[in-house]
């Protein structure tokens, strides 16, 4: 189930990449909970969720992952994700970390977001805490 769940979160961010926001919420499940970074409220639903994906102050948002790391029903994710912005077309690049909670249906049940220097944060979050 591990390299399923993997290859699913593989799909579900190139899909968010591409735009593809209908074939992110295919393994998305509806009472799906995203834990924003910088201590914002977190969003519940999955038309919250949809919601969120949709492009309001960035014109484009990339997130490339650069590794991947799989601890049981959860899914650690480093990325590079780079921005430019809907009007003034700044753009900018950061790194960031992303949980993601699977359960026994392949279903995505949450998803939490992690600033680049919140290592240790992300990596308590699955359990691999120093």
């Amino acid at each position: 189930m591990s390299e399923e769940n993997l290859d699913r979160v593989r799909r579900g961010l190139d899909a968010y990449n591409r735009g593809d926001f209908d074939a992110v919420m295919e393994h998305i499940h509806p009472e799906i909970e995203l834990v924003l970074a910088g201590g914002q409220t977190a969003l519940k639903g999955a038309a919250q969720f949809r919601a969120w994906m949709e492009p309001d102050a960035f014109e484009s948002q990339v997130s490339e992952p650069l590794e991947f790391r799989v601890i049981g029903n959860k899914i650690l994710v480093r990325l590079r994700t780079h921005i430019r912005g809907a009007g003034s077309g700044m753009e900018a690049e950061f790194p960031s970390w992303a949980v993601w909670t699977i359960d026994e249906d392949g279903l995505t049940t949450r998803i939490e977001i992690y600033l680049g220097h919140q290592e240790a944060e992300a990596l308590a979050a699955v359990g691999l805490a120093d």
